[in-house]
C-alpha cells in the first residue's frame, strides 16, 4: 500500500455555512415546536430539523491540520488518500480521520545485554532518529508503528552487535569501540531493512551506551590494563634500543673506549635496566679496573 494524495476544503467558509445552518434550523425548530405546543402542525418544524442535522453533519467533517502533519482518510475500512494541508479543513463527515505525524522524533533503546561476536556479554543502547515518510503504509501495514519502531530497533541494535567485538585484535578489524562511523552505518542499515514495511525512514542512529557486562568488566578491565602496559613496554624498549645503539656507536667512533664483546654485552645490559627500569636506579662507582 502506497500513500495517494487527497485534497480537502477549506474549514472557515464550511464552519460558517454550518453555523448559519444551524441558527435556521433553530429558528425553524423554535417555531415548530412552539406549534406542537398550541396542539397545530407548523411546516417549518421538518425542514428545521433537517438543517439541524445537517449543520451537524459538517461539524463533523471539520478538523484541524498542522504543520508536518497529515490525516489520513478512509471510508468504511477503504483507503481513500492521505491530506497534508494545514489549518481547519473539511472533509466528507463520513470518512474517518487518522492524524499521522511527519516530524522527526527520536527515543534511546534500553541498556540492552547481548553478547559480541567473541561471545562476551556486553551492555549496548543507542540513540534512533526517525520520521514517518508514507503515512498510508504506517498506519495500515503495521498494527502501532510507535511500538514497532521501538521493537524493531532494538532487534536490529542486538543483530548488529553481535556481529562485531567490542575490542579489535588487529589494528584494520572493525569494532564496537573503535569504528563509530562504521557501526553507525551498518546499526543505520540494519534497522532501515526492517522499517521499511512500516514507510519509517531511518535518520540516523548512533549509540549512546556501550560497556562490557557487570560479571566480566572487572576481568575486562585488567585484561585492557594488561595490554596497555605491554604497549608501554614495547615501546620504551624500543626506544631504549636505539638510545643504547647511538651510545655505543658514538662511543666507538670518537674512540673514548675499546670494548671487547664481553664487556660490551656487559654496557649493552647496564644500560637497558637504566633507561627501562621503573624506578630510579643507584649508580654503583667502580673505583678498579673495568677488566
Amino acid at each position: 500500500m502506497r500513500e495517494i494524495s487527497a485534497r480537502s476544503f477549506p474549514g472557515i467558509p464550511a464552519l460558517m455555512f454550518a453555523i448559519a445552518l444551524a441558527l435556521g434550523g433553530l429558528y425553524l425548530g423554535l417555531s415548530g415546536f412552539v406549534a406542537l405546543v398550541d396542539d397545530r402542525f407548523d411546516p417549518a418544524l421538518i425542514p428545521g430539523i433537517l438543517l439541524i442535522g445537517l449543520s451537524v453533519l459538517i461539524f463533523v467533517g471539520l478538523y484541524k491540520m498542522e504543520p508536518r502533519q497529515t490525516a489520513v482518510l478512509s471510508l468504511f475500512g477503504k483507503y481513500v488518500g492521505t491530506t497534508k494541508e494545514t489549518g481547519l479543513r473539511f472533509q466528507n463527515p463520513f470518512y474517518s480521520k487518522m492524524l499521522v505525524s511527519m516530524r522527526v522524533r527520536n527515543f534511546e533503546s534500553g541498556r540492552l545485554k547481548v553478547n559480541d561476536a567473541n561471545g562476551s556479554p556486553i551492555e549496548i543502547a543507542a540513540i534512533v532518529v526517525w520520521e514517518v515518510q508514507d503515512s498510508a503504509e504506517a498506519v495500515f501495514n503495521v498494527d502501532d508503528y510507535e511500538s514497532f519502531v521501538q521493537i524493531q530497533s532494538e532487534s536490529a541494535i542486538r543483530a548488529m552487535a553481535s556481529s562485531y567485538p567490542y575490542d579489535p585484535h588487529t589494528e584494520k578489524e572493525i569494532s564496537l569501540r573503535s569504528h563509530p562511523d562504521e557501526i553507525s552505518r551498518h546499526m543505520k542499515e540494519e534497522i532501515q531493512q526492517r522499517f521499511d514495511q512500516a514507510g519509517i525512514k531511518v535518520i540516523e542512529a548512533r549509540i549512546s551506551h556501550l560497556a562490557y557486562a557487570p560479571e566480566i568488566a572487572q576481568a575486562m578491565l585488567q585484561r585492557q590494563q594488561a595490554g596497555a602496559v605491554i604497549a608501554a613496554r614495547s615501546l620504551i624498549v624500543e626506544g631504549a634500543v636505539g638510545m643504547v645503539e647511538s651510545a655505543l656507536d658514538s662511543l666507538k667512533e670518537k674512540g673514548v673506549i675499546d670494548l671487547d664483546e664481553e664487556r660490551r654485552a656487559a654496557m649493552v645490559s647496564n644500560l637497558l635496566v637504566v633507561l627501562c627500569s621503573d624506578g630510579t636506579t643507584q649508580p654503583v662507582i667502580n673505583a678498579g679496573s673495568i677488566y
